[in-house]
C-alpha cells in the first residue's frame, strides 16, 4: 500500500466517479482504476460497488476511508515539518475564507506574504462562514478566515481587524435624501440579503435583534450567494441590503449605490485553526505578516 494509492482511493471515494477523480489528480482513468484494483486485489476486499453507471463505497470502503484520510493527513504533517526545516524556502498553506474576507480583505495581505516568502504556495478556497469552519475542522484547510463568529470548541479563534456593515440602496429608492433613518423604517422596505450561513447575514441579524426586530419581520425579496450578486441586484432595483462597506466602496463613489445612515456596529474578522493540529512555521509567518 502506498500513499499515492491512498490519495487515489480518497479522491474516487469523494467524487464517487473514477473519471472525475482522475481529472482532479491529473492522472489517466486507467492509472486511477489500476490503483483501486491493486488495493482490492492485495487485500482481497471490495472497496466499491458499481450501481448503474456510477460507483458507491461498500461498507468496507466506508470503514477504510477515515483511516486512509488520517494516514494522508499525518504524511502531510510530516512533510510540513520537513518544509519548516528548509527555513520557509518552500512549503504550502491551504486557506479557506468567507466571501467578503476572500475578495476584499485577504488579497493585499496575501500579496505582502508572497513578497516576503515567494517559495510558499498559498491555495485559497472561498465559501461561507459555516463551510470555512467545517473545512478547518475537517482538515481540508490549514487556516480559515471568516467574518462571522464560530462556535466550535475544537477551533482556536483569533480576532482580527474587520469592516463595517452598511445599509445601502439604489438610486431610485425612497430613502435617498434622508439624513438618517430609524430602525422602525427597516421593516417598511424590501430587502435583498446574503444566504443563510453567511457572516454578513448573521451580523445583520444580530444588529436587528438589538433594535428589537426579527429577521422574519423584514420583507426579504431575494437571497443570493455572493456579495457581488447582491450589490448588482440592489443597484438595479428598489430594494435595500446590509453588506460590508468593503464591497460597496466603488459603487458608492460612482453613485450607483447610496449609504443610508443608521447606527450599525463594526465587526471583527476571525482567523480559525484546529487546536490539535501542528501550527507550521508558514502559518506563524503568515500571521506575523498580518501583524496580529
Amino acid at each position: 500500500m502506498t500513499l499515492e494509492q491512498l490519495r487515489i482511493f480518497i479522491a474516487v471515494a469523494e467524487k464517487q466517479h473514477v473519471t472525475q477523480a482522475a481529472s482532479e489528480l491529473n492522472l489517466t482513468q486507467s492509472a486511477t482504476s489500476a490503483a483501486i484494483a491493486a488495493l482490492e486485489t492485495r487485500y482481497a476486499i471490495k472497496l466499491f460497488d458499481r450501481v448503474g453507471r456510477g460507483i458507491v463505497l461498500t461498507q468496507t470502503g466506508r470503514d477504510f476511508l477515515n483511516e486512509a484520510r488520517e494516514v494522508v493527513r499525518r504524511a502531510k504533517a510530516a512533510a510540513q515539518v520537513l518544509d519548516d526545516l528548509a527555513g520557509l524556502k518552500r512549503g504550502s498553506l491551504s486557506l479557506a475564507a468567507s466571501q467578503t474576507v476572500a475578495n476584499y480583505w485577504l488579497p493585499p495581505r496575501i500579496e505582502t506574504f508572497r513578497k516576503a516568502h515567494p517559495g510558499i504556495d498559498l491555495h485559497v478556497t472561498i465559501a461561507n462562514t459555516e463551510q470555512v469552519a467545517q473545512a478547518v475542522h475537517g482538515g481540508s484547510a490549514d487556516l480559515g478566515f471568516v467574518e462571522g463568529e464560530v462556535d466550535d470548541p475544537s477551533l482556536a479563534i483569533r480576532k482580527m481587524e474587520g469592516d463595517s456593515l452598511a445599509v445601502v440602496v439604489g438610486a431610485s429608492h425612497p430613502w435617498i435624501g434622508k439624513a438618517r433613518i430609524t430602525p422602525k423604517l427597516l421593516i417598511e422596505t424590501s430587502w435583498i440579503l446574503r444566504e443563510r450561513g453567511s457572516g454578513t447575514r448573521s451580523m445583520f441579524e444580530a444588529a436587528l435583534k438589538k433594535f428589537g426586530i426579527k429577521l422574519s419581520d423584514l420583507d426579504i425579496r431575494l437571497e443570493l450567494p455572493s456579495n457581488e450578486a447582491v450589490r448588482t441586484a440592489v443597484e438595479s432595483g428598489d430594494c435595500a441590503t446590509a453588506i460590508s462597506d468593503l464591497v460597496v466602496v466603488q459603487s458608492l463613489a460612482a453613485g450607483t449605490l447610496h449609504r443610508v445612515k443608521i447606527d450599525l456596529p463594526k465587526r471583527s474578522f476571525f482567523a480559525l485553526r484546529h487546536k490539535e493540529r501542528y501550527a507550521s512555521q508558514a502559518e506563524r509567518a503568515l500571521f506575523a505578516s498580518f501583524r496580529v
